[in-house]
């Protein structure tokens, strides 16, 4: 196991390297650069001032040099400085990081101790009101678009009740009732757009499972409703679910972009996506290495739990 480990840590470092050059030279060939910015912002600028910034910044170098001088800076920890925000890109990204790992945790958890429930429910009764129901209430929230909900919430929350504030960050050293109440709609409109997709993969998962000889099995030796759905159905039907838990898991690292729209909430998402609009490209860069190290990652613990599922499944 510990081999297996190694190996796809590994592997997962090619992966990041070779990321990093299709990124950087993509951010490269972008139409304009962070100097084109600055010399659009002082009219009092020339051409020769723009030479000298692209000489000073190494961009007048061919994207092949320029990548390898980055990475050679990035290996001793040297991430470069945001454009927009004048600090390092660490500084930046470490307080959004912590943001979305509390955005997407929980909402993630949620929506996780949500379907698992509901597509056990619905494989247990298929094709009854019950079925029915959840499996209405699965594509409602598949089909509702993030900004309209974020939008629904913050009218009914925010502008009719004022329970909630309609955006933004928590003050500084605020508590943890504050804290929640920032958090409670980004959440929520997180898990509604999240949970529908689980429900309809556990349902799926678990009426396979349940057509299985050793259920039957199961069944034949008169063991409880609890001990076959717990101990034999959902054990294997769980397989198939892990992989996509960990895909979403990577998606909403990366992807809530939307919801952290919406609200205002400064995670990894937004985060991303204002550093491309801006051309700050060592932020983005740098942001979207850590989703894609995060999906890496999320797939090695999903490939982890395969063998504590089932026993059969071995690295050795």
């Amino acid at each position: 196991m510990i081999r297996y480990i190694a190996q796809r840590l590994a592997e997962s470092i090619v992966v990041l390297i070779v990321m990093s050059f299709i990124i950087y030279a993509l951010i490269g060939l972008m139409p304009g650069d962070p100097v084109d910015v600055m010399i659009n912002a002082n009219p009092r600028a020339t051409a020769e001032d723009a030479a000298r910034l692209r000489a000073l910044y190494g961009l007048d170098r061919p994207i092949g040099e320029r990548y390898l001088a980055w990475l050679g800076a990035a290996v001793q920890g040297d991430f470069g400085f945001s454009r927009l925000h004048a600090r390092p890109v660490l500084d930046v990204l470490v307080p959004r990081l912590g943001n979305t790992v509390a955005l997407m945790g929980v909402s993630f958890v949620l929506a996780i101790a949500i379907a698992l429930p509901l597509g056990i429910a619905a494989a247990m009764r298929p094709r009854t009101i019950t079925d029915t129901a959840i499996n209405l209430v699965a594509f409602a929230g598949i089909s509702v678009p993030p900004f309209w909900l974020a939008i629904l919430f913050i009218i009914l929350f925010a502008v009719l009740l004022g329970w909630l504030p309609a955006g933004g960050m928590p003050p500084t050293g605020a508590g943890i009732a504050a804290q929640i109440s920032y958090l409670a709609m980004p959440v929520a409109t997180l898990t509604i757009v999240t949970v529908g997709g689980i429900v309809r993969f556990v349902r799926a998962a678990m009426i396979e499972a349940l057509r299985q000889d050793y259920v039957r099995t199961a069944w034949a030796k008169g063991l409880s409703g609890r001990q076959v759905v717990l101990g034999h159905v959902l054990r294997n039907a769980m397989i198939p679910v892990v992989t996509i838990l960990a895909l979403n898991f990577g998606a909403l690292f990366s992807g809530a972009l939307i919801t952290e729209t919406m609200f205002g909430y400064l995670g990894m998402g937004k985060t991303i996506y204002d550093a491309i609009l801006g051309n700050d490209f060592n932020l983005a860069l740098i942001g979207l290495l850590l989703a894609t190290a995060t999906t890496l990652l999320a797939n090695l613990a999903a490939d982890l739990c395969y063998t504590w599922l089932d026993p059969r499944i071995t690295y050795a």
